[in-house]
């Protein structure tokens, strides 16, 4: 359940300035530690700015959706939503300058898969990838290499709630409970919409994906002119409740901002923060003493030398693996239920 999940006790924030400082935080310490090194100083104009490294994130994270939607098999839903959401978590706590976005952002996907258990092998994940053959098991090293570090950053936390599972018992309690609106499918188009905007902005960081959900309802519903007011009131219980309805609508009100606000930048912008990046990597200030694994696989002078693995060995294992670091959480958020249940899924 979310309200006991180490998603709404970790990382969920109380507003952006959290976020904002975060970032600012994770920009520091890289400086501070290249400063260390001798090489730059800490303000050197070579490093990115906090503002410059949530450009290049948010350039990224939009890579990922777009390599998610075109993903063969389709990828469900709340696997790009968990990939998302590692991605953001990521990078609130470690600098791009350190760890390129774009093996991040594959590392993510990868590992949402099985945590969501969307079944498919490493050969037809790298496959998707618009490489030749030597370039995708080149991307498949990396990606395995950063999978350990990708768990440890997010503190073994890789349980996500998405908001799409409340979006669909809210459209069947509109069905069953709400007779005023005669078809709530008219509804999902434009509620789908908001889902999608929403996602790329820090809501996910912000807000229960109850909120979302309802968010994207009733932002739907307005779009069509429909009333939604007494769905709330009545329906929802919230006539006599009115700081939760007030802290409700508030919180769309901040969504909609959110989504109002948020802007890509601009490819001539993100031409120049790619080559202020691969700048910043070339100087192989600190961290990974291996300069090319802290860059990402599209670097040409990496040359994978490992043999390749069987990958359906190499799929079971690290699908065991994860298990074990999924369990470790469930063992956080489920231990009032007690050892039983433990057990319980042990034995499965």
């Amino acid at each position: 359940m979310y309200h006991s999940s180490t998603q709404r006790k970790r990382w969920t924030f109380c507003n952006g300035q959290q976020l904002e400082r975060c970032r600012e935080e994770a920009n520091r310490n890289f400086r501070s530690k290249a400063a260390a090194t001798g090489k730059v100083e800490q303000n050197d104009v070579r490093l990115l700015k906090p503002h410059e490294e949530l450009a290049i994130c948010k350039h990224y994270e939009k890579r990922l959706l777009d390599f998610c939607s075109v993903f063969k098999p389709a990828m469900p839903r709340s696997v790009v939503g968990t990939a998302s959401m590692y991605f953001k978590r990521f990078y609130l706590n470690n600098s791009v300058m350190e760890y390129h976005p774009r093996i991040i952002m594959l590392t993510c996907v990868f590992l949402a898969c099985k945590v969501d258990e969307f079944n498919v092998s490493s050969a037809q994940f790298v496959g998707n990838l618009r490489e030749s053959p030597a370039g995708q098991e080149k991307a498949l090293e990396q990606i395995l290499e950063y999978e350990l570090l990708l768990i440890q950053q997010l503190n073994f936390h890789l349980i996500v709630h998405n908001p799409y599972r409340p979006f669909e018992g809210f459209l069947i309690d509109l069905k069953t409970r709400y007779p005023v609106l005669e078809n709530p499918e008219v509804l999902r188009k434009t509620a789908d919409d908001f889902l999608s905007r929403v996602a790329l902005t820090d809501a996910y960081l912000l807000f229960s994906p109850s909120q979302i959900a309802l968010a994207a309802i009733l932002s739907s519903g307005s779009r069509a002119g429909i009333n939604m007011e007494s769905y709330l009131s009545e329906s929802l219980k919230l006539k006599e409740d009115r700081t939760t309805l007030a802290k409700l609508l508030d919180g769309m009100k901040c969504m909609s901002n959110l989504i109002r606000k948020y802007e890509l930048p601009k490819s001539e912008e993100v031409v120049a923060l790619k080559q202020k990046l691969e700048k910043c990597h070339s100087l192989d200030l600190l961290l990974n003493t291996n300069s090319k694994k802290r860059k990402g696989y599209e670097d040409d002078e990496y040359v994978a030398k490992k043999p390749k693995v069987d990958e359906n060995f190499l799929f079971v294992t690290l699908t065991g693996s994860c298990r074990e670091c999924i369990l470790a959480e469930l063992c956080e958020e489920l231990f009032l239920t007690g050892l039983l249940l433990i057990l319980k899924v042990l034995s499965i």
